[in-house]
């Protein structure tokens, strides 16, 4: 082989080895490009979600308040622009009055007089008793939906379920399992609001540190917000 061909061969080689090494300097740039680029998803589509709803449930509220009410009284009939989240400020005032008179004498006749009729209505009369007691389990500052969380081993030993505590079991159902058992609901992710219901013996659940709240969120994220992630924020605050 001759001098020049050597010489050849090794600016090749040399020229590879700048190919390979800009190469390597661009797929490390493109990964850390792809790492922050889904950091900022993860940071940003949080808060912009959250405030989309927002906007849209505020938009909807605006204009349903305002179809509901007469011309006259809408004030954005009188501005020369428009507010947004008047509907919802003109909704919680109606329905602080609603309350105000509700909570009054004349507010409950004609409130136990409503209910009378509806219960007189075959299908409604158990539609409407059904939401009303789940608004008032869930709204109701003076009973706790839940009492405390817990894990069972559900569908079957060795696996793990989280679960939620409402009662002791009662009725007709402690008559015929006679044993001393707990009422527990188990929620579905990410929803918890559907789920199911099931009598465990109490010595079977293993109760929980965290509180409802912190169950309820560890639910909602499938997990991965765990309740130490949840107490640090809240010691951080």
């Amino acid at each position: 082989m001759s001098k020049n061909d050597e010489i050849k061969k090794r600016a090749m080689n040399i020229k590879k080895l700048r190919l390979e090494r800009e190469k390597a300097v661009f797929m490390k740039l493109g990964g850390k490009l792809k790492a922050y680029f889904f950091t900022g998803i993860l940071v940003t589509a949080p808060v912009m979600i959250t405030f989309f709803v927002a906007y849209k449930l505020i938009v909807f509220v605006d204009v349903s308040v305002n179809k509901i009410l007469p011309p006259q009284f809408a004030l954005n009939n009188y501005l020369p622009f428009t507010i947004p989240g008047l509907g919802i400020i003109i909704l919680v005032v109606a329905l602080i009055l609603i309350g105000m008179f509700a909570a009054g004498f004349l507010g409950r006749f004609f409130l136990r007089l409503g209910e009378w009729i509806v219960y007189k209505v075959p299908f409604i009369s158990s539609v409407y008793s059904l939401l009303k007691q789940i608004f008032e389990t869930f709204l109701s500052s003076k009973s706790d939906a839940f009492k405390k969380v817990v894990l069972l081993e559900y569908p079957r030993k060795g696996i793990w379920i989280l679960g939620f505590v409402s009662t002791d079991t009662e009725g007709e159902v402690k008559d015929i399992v006679k044993k001393d058992m707990v009422n527990v609901f188990i929620p579905t992710t990410p929803n918890p609001t559907s789920g199911f219901l099931i009598f465990v013996p109490r010595e079977d659940v293993v109760e929980l540190e965290m509180s409802v709240e912190d169950g309820i969120k560890f639910v909602i994220s499938g997990g991965i917000v765990s309740p130490e992630e949840l107490k640090q924020k809240k010691k951080s605050k």
